[in-house]
């Protein structure tokens, strides 16, 4: 029987763009949306914009518009943002809509009526950034840690929620609900919270420092603080008190946030829950902060990483897969553009892409793209055919505990015991020997079976890679992204698998990166330049050879007898050669050339260079091959030619 799971995002404040940190959050709601659909559970995804408050009437004003007109343009931009990132929520809710505004003063109501809130003089420390008073302890060297400006000493009279009262409780539930809050860090920082007596919450503005608000219900001439507000749309979203959905979802809420809104959403959240007589959410999973240069990002830092920038720069799939990559969940994490490309091109481009490019055209050379019987034998592949059987249980443990990071972790290892594999048992090899032929059958099947299961795995990080992966074997990625796939064996012999262009290619340098490096060089050489005053004639001239400096190299056909990843480099394929006498070279192909499909190449190589050792293997000559757009290409000969002819 399938469970039920409500995921959320917070509602994003809408007084700037949508940024790196609202996008990690709502990629971490959307794959954890995508997972639980995978394993069967009956699933709602929710996200939305905040859209009243002090700073929302500050930045309408500064572009000329009213804060309407603000908050529909702003709203707008998070909801298309989201598709650039294959995000798709079940509802996209603003804490504008009608709806919304009559939950928020339903609540309100009900609270007022059952003496929970009162009408005071208040007088304290304001920060306009939080939107909320602050307390002396709260603040570092007197200024709020999150936007680093000193809050501001503000006298009113507003209403407050009791929130006091509840205190206990809450320390209650929080002790007897080891999952409630987490990772435990956070649970425990609450509870060190709760350990002074609790402030009651203000929850109006006075309309005449503040009119873009919710009127209070019971008196109007105050309008309802932010988060009084704002943390109801949980509730707005599953249509709250009567509708279908809330009595399917509610309480089974999982919300993610970012460290910063610990506090209401800790405590001011689930006690405003208990108060109006409802079971409070399942659990709070809190993530850290994405940081430049050690500084937290966020919009009124102005140091923002904007999503559809990254999208652009990396693809979609990637920016998911880093995203969850290098943030561990709960603690924070550093942007860096190099280290994007550097984890794409290592994770993506080499361990994942080259173990899918290398099996399917082994499957082709060997077996003409026909998945193969299983055939249940000793060998590498039993040792990668008992692994997947191990991680899927805990793959499936780690996602349901949101901790993404480790779970693509474990699926990687997954991909390199494959990697392995290959070159433990040298399908190339066997492929000479026809008493080998189930040997072959059975890496070949486990390879193939192994991408299948990592493709399943893959989809809520990487949906498109997903499909791509299912559908290049005849499979349909509707019917296989499901619970029942995650199960060894389910690639049928038999099957056709279709080469496709490469799922990564790997990312070069930036143009800004090449410019500068570029720049580097010229400057490098900059003093040598200078020195020489040749002719025009000389410029000319200067890269051209005589016949008898080209006399001087030695180039000849050899066949490509063997091939080997490089046991030092990954970039480097280490070859064995006749020409016709054989020799060893080695070539920085590794990232365009597997070492199966260069077996029985016949190829041109410069035989007279100076051996020379590349990463502790010497090398004796050197591969000739040709450089377009589209990557690189051999040199090939007449399959006739015999090798060590000559080439002039």
């Amino acid at each position: 029987m399938s469970s039920r799971f409500y995921i959320t995002t917070p509602i994003y404040y809408v007084n700037a763009e949508p940024h790196l940190g609202h996008a990690y959050s709502t990629v971490v709601a959307d794959v954890q949306s995508r997972f639980h659909r995978l394993i069967g559970d009956e699933t709602f995804f929710l996200t939305g914009t905040d859209e009243h408050g002090d700073k929302i009437v500050q930045a309408a004003e500064k572009m000329g518009v009213s804060p309407k007109e603000y908050t529909d343009l702003i709203s707008d931009k998070f909801r298309k943002t989201w598709p650039l990132l294959n995000i798709h929520p079940d509802r996209f809710i603003r804490t504008t809509d009608p709806q919304h505004i009559a939950t928020v003063q339903r609540v309100l109501q009900k609270v007022y009526d059952q003496g929970d809130i009162e009408f005071r003089e208040y007088e304290g420390l304001y920060c306009f950034g939080c939107e909320r008073f602050l307390i002396e302890r709260e603040l570092e060297d007197g200024k709020c840690p999150d936007h680093k400006v000193e809050p501001t000493p503000l006298k009113e009279k507003n209403y407050f929620f009791l929130m006091s009262k509840y205190q206990d409780w809450l320390i209650d539930h929080i002790k007897s609900h080891p999952d409630f809050i987490g990772p435990e860090r956070y649970r425990n920082e609450v509870l060190s919270f709760l350990r002074d007596p609790l402030d009651d919450l203000c929850i109006s503005r006075p309309v005449s420092r503040l009119t873009w608000g919710v009127p209070l219900p019971f008196d109007e001439n105050f309008v309802t603080y932010v988060w009084f507000d704002a943390l109801i749309n949980y509730l707005t979203g599953l249509d709250y008190p009567d509708g279908e959905n809330f009595s399917k979802f509610w309480p089974v809420a999982n919300h993610v946030i970012a460290k910063d809104i610990l506090k209401p959403h800790g405590i001011y959240w689930p006690i405003m829950l208990h108060a109006i007589g409802l079971e409070p959410y399942k659990a709070l999973h809190v993530h850290g902060y994405w940081k430049i240069k050690e500084e937290k990002m966020s919009k009124s830092l102005g140091n923002i990483i904007r999503p559809g920038w990254l999208v652009e720069e990396f693809g979609v799939d990637a920016t998911r897969y880093c995203l969850m990559r290098e943030m561990n969940f709960g603690l924070d994490a550093s942007f860096s553009h190099e280290g994007f490309v550097t984890r794409i091109n290592a994770d993506l481009a080499n361990d994942l892409g080259n173990l899918f490019s290398r099996s399917v055209t082994m499957l082709h050379k060997f077996r003409k793209g026909i998945v193969p019987p299983e055939r249940g034998l000793e060998g590498p592949q039993a040792q990668l055919r008992d692994m997947a059987r191990e991680i899927i249980p805990q793959w499936k443990k780690l996602m349901e505990e949101f901790k993404v990071h480790s779970a693509l972790e474990m699926l990687w290892r997954l991909f390199n015991t494959a990697n392995k594999a290959i070159d433990s048992a040298a399908p190339w090899q066997l492929a000479k020997d026809e008493t080998k032929s189930e040997a072959l059958d059975d890496i070949l099947y486990c390879l193939m079976e192994t991408l299948r299961l990592g493709g399943v795995m893959l989809s809520p990080v990487m949906p498109d890679t997903a499909k791509k992966m299912i559908s290049s074997m005849g499979l349909d990625p509707e019917s296989e992204i499901c619970d029942e796939a995650l199960l060894w064996g389910r690639l049928k012999e038999g099957a056709c698998v279709e080469k496709i262009p490469p799922l990564f290619p790997r990312i070069g340098p930036s143009k800004k990166e090449a410019k500068e490096a570029k720049g580097a060089k010229k400057k490098s050489q900059g003093d040598k330049t200078k020195k020489m005053d040749k002719k025009e004639e000389d410029k000319n001239t200067e890269n051209l050879i005589t016949i008898d400096d080209f006399a001087k190299i030695e180039l000849k056909v050899a066949e490509i007898v063997s091939a080997e990843k490089h046991p030092n480099a990954d970039r480097l394929l280490k070859l064995t050669v006749k020409a016709p006498e054989e020799r060893t070279i080695v070539a920085g192909i590794a990232e365009h050339f597997s070492p199966e499909e260069l077996v029985g190449k016949k190829v041109v190589i410069v035989a007279n260079l100076k051996p020379v050792k590349l990463r502790g293997v010497t090398s004796q000559g050197m591969l000739l091959v040709a450089k377009d757009s589209s990557g690189l290409h051999l040199l090939s000969v007449d399959p006739e030619t015999e090798p060590g002819a000559k080439v002039s």
